[in-house]
């Protein structure tokens, strides 16, 4: 169970040692359904600690990861996206003072991204339980969708308080961004921005986990 843990987070395994990281999830979307993506993990609140770590070979009985392997990793999964149809400009910055990471790219539709990450997936970059039809999109019904997501629930109960330590104070921002005024959505817990053109959702990592808050959304842009 602890390898499964570790699958999710096959991209940012220095992190893995540290409970105190954020996730950001951002998609801009425009009217003809294109748009940009992009992901950042950020340990900077760990910063002092994780430099700490860096210089050691193991804690805790985990390997710790080096500077190389993060890169090679990233490059790797930038490489991938780069040969998917339909993504381009594909852009990967890695500040190992503040260990910052972020991907992002160009999309021509939602469901390029969702491609990119089964490529991923079947390149071992992403571990195979993580989901990867994450958006769908209908121009026609103007219509965006956040699709729903399987729980980890069960997997995290199995899980040695040890290992449930690394997700205490870990947070994940999911924010969607639309050239078209939102009309309506299903799920109300996204914050919706005054100029209606936008949704944020946040909370801590344990709370997708054990269900407590939902990504799930269907979105109807006007």
């Amino acid at each position: 169970m602890k390898t499964y843990f570790r699958q999710i987070f096959l991209l940012i395994p220095l992190f893995l040692l540290t409970s105190c990281f954020d996730i950001l999830d951002k998609i801009n979307v425009k009217a003809d359904g294109s748009g940009e993506y992009s992901l950042i993990l950020n340990a900077s609140k760990s910063k002092t600690r994780l430099a700490s770590i860096s210089k050691m070979e193991t804690i805790n009985g985990k390997k710790v990861p080096k500077k190389a392997e993060i890169e090679s990793k990233i490059n790797e999964a930038a490489r991938i996206f780069k040969t998917t149809p339909g993504i381009s400009n594909v852009k990967t910055s890695m500040d190992f003072d503040n260990y910052i990471i972020k991907l992002s790219c160009n999309f021509r539709k939602i469901e390029n991204i969702n491609a990119g990450l089964e490529q991923l997936k079947a390149k071992n970059i992403l571990g195979k339980m993580i989901p990867t039809k994450i958006y769908s999109q209908n121009l026609a019904a103007k219509s965006f969708t956040r699709n729903k997501i399987n729980t980890f629930k069960s997997d995290y109960d199995k899980l040695s308080s040890a290992d449930k330590e690394v997700f205490n104070g870990a947070k994940y921002t999911s924010i969607m961004q639309f050239e078209n005024t939102i009309k309506s959505q299903s799920n109300t817990a996204y914050q919706i921005a005054p100029n209606k053109k936008a949704l944020k959702l946040d909370g801590s990592i344990l709370d997708f986990i054990l269900q407590k808050k939902q990504t799930q959304n269907n979105i109807i842009l006007q």
